[in-house]
């Protein structure tokens, strides 16, 4: 009797230690892989996507990663993560705008300084701060430009300043572009020679005519940091435009150029219509309106791009496309879900398009991250595809999340060596892009 006692003792104690072995293994299965580090960089912040870029690496003496968010208060922040992981933030601006869309974007000058530019949703200004050498801050007094040209608000007479997108041309001396919703609310454009100092009035980079201060189309920038800034574009508003289409364009040497390479206009000839740019998706009742999230370049310096087709406001499409210098090759990558703001019952949601995101590993464009719905809630996976478009591989980087994850961001400005990232921000809650609870994760590969 004693010794089956002591048998069924250790066979007892064997059966808990393989259980418990069985419930640690299925635990560890769904972990993120030793070498995938998911970090928060803050549990206050949001950002919209019209204001790019919102994360560069920079390089030089103190390498590393700088972004930045808006607060649920509506202060502006920015912060600079370094490579050993150490995180430095600094209050630009407290309680500016508790919009989402004045998330600050970022640019890196010839000269190895750092800026940063936003604006309010409706503001009337610019605003910018140049980097300075300060242990205890990153960026030194704000500047506001006044971008308005009074010849340009004669031909479009609605002065409103929403987005700043800045971008810097070696080729050019080093000249620094910023792009937003200024004049007409229509797509601008303004100019520094000198390293940001002192900035050219904002000329309109595309409208409709006749004039329709309504009608405001959305415009995604990418510049390869030598000659081109890459222009993707709608007809305007997905809500307001039923059959909201895409197109492409670039600048280059004082011009704008279809994908063809066929000339469009000069800079002084400004500003052109959307018709006279390359069409890359014609959107019509069928296969439904669209809208733009992210474009780069692949090796050979063609555009691909990132947009979203609605057959109805249920079902967002996410599609990749790329120009191969004959055609466009476009494919489905995936059914993303609907949208992501948290309607409160009995109303209709104001923003049925917004989209969880997706975005272009900006070194490897067959390298693209998304935000889709999985199990109930928006995730961030990654996608590797063939250059027709075709699905290679697929990775989770997050996985059973209580928040929804959306608009991911991979940093610019990214060199080779450099550590692939992954921004996005994480909605505890989301109800309207002025009443958000957000935070802002990182992927570190």
């Amino acid at each position: 009797m004693k010794y089956y006692h002591v048998f069924m003792f250790c066979t007892l104690i064997l059966f808990c230690a393989c259980k418990q072995e069985k419930k640690t293994k299925e635990l560890t299965d769904l972990a993120p892989k030793p070498l995938d580090t998911i970090i928060t960089l803050t549990d206050d912040g949001a950002w919209c996507w019209f204001s790019d870029p919102r994360a560069i690496y920079t390089h030089g003496d103190q390498p590393g990663v700088l972004t930045g968010w808006v607060t649920a208060d509506g202060s502006i922040e920015v912060a600079k993560i370094n490579s050993e992981g150490a995180i430095k933030k600094q209050t630009l601006s407290q309680k500016l705008d508790k919009d989402d869309h004045a998330n600050p974007a970022f640019v890196e000058l010839v000269n190895g300084e750092n800026m940063v530019f936003f604006t309010k949703h409706f503001d009337s200004y610019v605003r910018y701060h140049s980097s300075i050498n300060n242990k205890d801050s990153l960026f030194g007094a704000s500047v506001h430009s006044d971008p308005f040209d009074d010849k340009e608000l004669e031909k479009f007479p609605l002065k409103r300043t929403t987005y700043a997108n800045p971008y810097v041309l070696e080729e050019e001396a080093g000249k620094l572009f910023c792009f937003g919703r200024w004049t007409g609310f229509k797509p601008n454009f303004m100019a520094s020679t000198d390293h940001g100092k002192t900035f050219s009035k904002a000329k309109v980079l595309i409208t409709n005519y006749p004039f329709d201060g309504e009608n405001r189309p959305y415009a995604k920038y990418y510049s390869d940091g030598k000659s081109k800034i890459h222009i993707l574009f709608t007809d305007g508003h997905p809500r307001n435009e039923p059959t909201n289409s895409v197109y492409y364009a670039y600048y280059e040497k004082g011009s704008f150029w279809r994908v063809d390479g066929s000339k469009i206009c000069t800079i002084e000839t400004l500003p052109f219509e959307p018709k006279d740019a390359s069409l890359v998706y014609q959107a019509d009742a069928e296969k439904g309106k669209s809208w733009v999230f992210d474009i780069a370049s692949d090796n050979q310096g063609n555009p691909v791009i990132l947009y979203a087709r609605y057959p109805d406001d249920e079902h967002h499409i996410y599609h990749y496309t790329r120009y191969d210098g004959e055609k466009w090759i476009d494919s489905r990558i995936c059914d993303s879900g609907n949208w992501f703001p948290q309607t409160p019952e009995n109303t209709v949601e104001p923003e049925p398009n917004y989209s969880g995101g997706m975005v272009i590993n900006p070194l490897n464009s067959n390298i693209i991250y998304t935000s889709e719905k999985v199990n109930g809630i928006f995730e961030i996976v990654k996608y590797t595809l063939n250059d027709q478009g075709g699905i290679i591989d697929k990775k989770p980087i997050t996985t059973n999340s209580k928040y929804d994850n959306v608009r991911p961001f991979v940093p610019r400005n990214m060199k080779e060596g450099d550590t692939e990232v992954v921004i996005w921000m994480e909605n505890e809650k989301y109800i309207h892009y002025t009443d958000y609870k957000t935070a802002i994760k990182m992927y570190k590969k």
